[in-house]
Parts: C-alpha cells; structure tokens; sequence
C-alpha cells in the first residue's frame, strides 16, 4: 500500500502489475488502483501517481460523494417494496405473466432486470425515484417476460400500458 498527500488530505494506493502496455489510475468506491506494466520500474510508477495527485483527489471526492447520495433508507426499501408488489399486481393481470420471483437488490448496471427464468430483480437505488418511474421499470421488466428482447413488439407493448413511458424513462438518469 502506498500514500500520496493532497491538500492535507492522505490518499491511499495499491499498485497492481499486469501484463499490459499503459499505466493507467482507476477510482473505484473511494479506492484507488494503479495498474501498471510488470516490468515498468517503481520509480517511474510513483513519479506517474504524483503528476496525477489532484485528479485522483478529485476522483476520490466524486466517488464519496456518490456513495453517500446513493444510500438508501429502510423507510424508502418499504415504500419501494409496496410500490414494486402493487404493479407486478397490476401488471400480471394485465399481461397475464408471473414472475417466479421478485427481488429487491442493490445491483450498480440497472435499473432491473429479467433472467430467462422469468426472475425479476429491481434496483434498490430506485427507492429515491418518484412512484411512476417506479412503475416505468417494473412495467419494462414485465414485459421482459412476454418478449426477451428490446424488439418493436416489446416497445409497443410497453407502451400499451404505458404511453409516456418515455418521460418516466428519461426520468430515471435525471432524478
């Protein structure tokens, strides 16, 4: 583990060697990770990270602060929980499709999502958006069901039910 200061602030780094051409910095979490070439000498590693020391101070900021606006409270997990059971209520009627299961999972690459075995996973970071955007995902995971696929039947159906889908889609990034 190795150290770097920045406006009086002690970043901690690993270094992580790889069979690879470029050195490069990644944040991850508050986390910083330098990969660099197995062979490049520690001398040019470290000489590397302190022309980068700002950048990875702001870098490391950026990520704490997404980090403490993402989390979540019991109270909206319920609220998210209640909203998600009603439409898979609402939806399964309509569509008439049931998923096997529904979860609630803190997943970072979607919203949600619908495995082939008809398994419905919806993000907990949606327990901070407004209650149509909500019913947006889950209508969109609904129809997961009925097409695997972002086809035109999947869209028209989608839209069905739910002719603005697109504001509440748009929502989902602004919010």
């Amino acid at each position: 583990m190795h150290e770097i200061e920045y406006m009086g602030k002690i970043i901690p780094y690993t270094i992580v060697r790889s069979n690879i051409k470029n050195m490069y910095i990644q944040v991850k979490g508050g986390e910083v990770i330098v990969k660099a070439p197995n062979k490049l000498k520690e001398k040019y590693i470290l000489e590397f990270v302190n022309k980068k020391t700002k950048w990875i101070y702001i870098k490391v900021n950026e990520s704490n602060v997404k980090i403490k606006t993402e989390e979540v409270n019991q109270e909206d997990i319920e609220r998210l929980s209640t909203i998600v059971k009603e439409n898979v209520k609402k939806y399964s009627e309509k569509l008439g499709v049931q998923p096997k299961k529904v979860r609630i999972r803190k997943i970072k690459y979607a919203w949600g999502s619908c495995s082939s075995n008809q398994n419905i996973t919806i993000s907990m970071q949606l327990a901070k958006k407004e209650e149509k955007v909500i019913e947006y995902v889950v209508l969109h995971e609904m129809c997961h069901l009925v097409y695997m696929n972002h086809s035109k039947q999947f869209w028209n159906l989608l839209e069905k039910y739910m002719p603005e889908y697109k504001i509440y889609k748009n929502k989902l990034n602004k919010q």
